[in-house]
């Protein structure tokens, strides 16, 4: 099961962390993990290039754990704009809803959560 566990300050969405295989299939057919792995992409790439924004991410290739944190869109970070911080927090929530979506057919290999705690 992979859990995704997504990080929120003050209503703001700035980061997620995926940890464990989703065991839908094996390696190279679990569409799920590829799907996960598309989307943990996207954001990236689109936080990074087309906001021009900071985002923070390790990827560990043996444990295939995930870790995205854009810190510099949180409001003690007076130096990003907030249309820049309502697009990057919208993106991460988007992220957040589809796989609350996912979730109705994939209940057996993925878990997801909210934590206000700072990370």
């Amino acid at each position: 099961m992979t859990k995704v566990i997504f990080y929120r300050a003050d209503g703001i969405y700035y980061g997620f962390e995926e940890k464990g295989h989703t065991g839908f299939a094996e390696s190279g057919n679990d569409i799920l993990c590829a799907a996960l792995s598309a989307m943990t992409m996207l954001i990236i790439n689109t936080v990074e290039i087309s906001y021009a924004t900071n985002v923070e991410y390790t990827i560990d290739e043996e444990t295939t754990d995930i870790r995205v944190m854009v810190h510099s869109i949180l409001p003690e970070n007076s130096g990003t704009d907030s249309e820049k911080r309502y697009a990057v927090s919208g993106l991460i929530k988007g992220y957040y809803y589809q796989l609350n979506d996912m979730l109705e057919d994939y209940y057996d290999y993925l878990d997801v959560e909210v934590s206000d705690d700072y990370k």
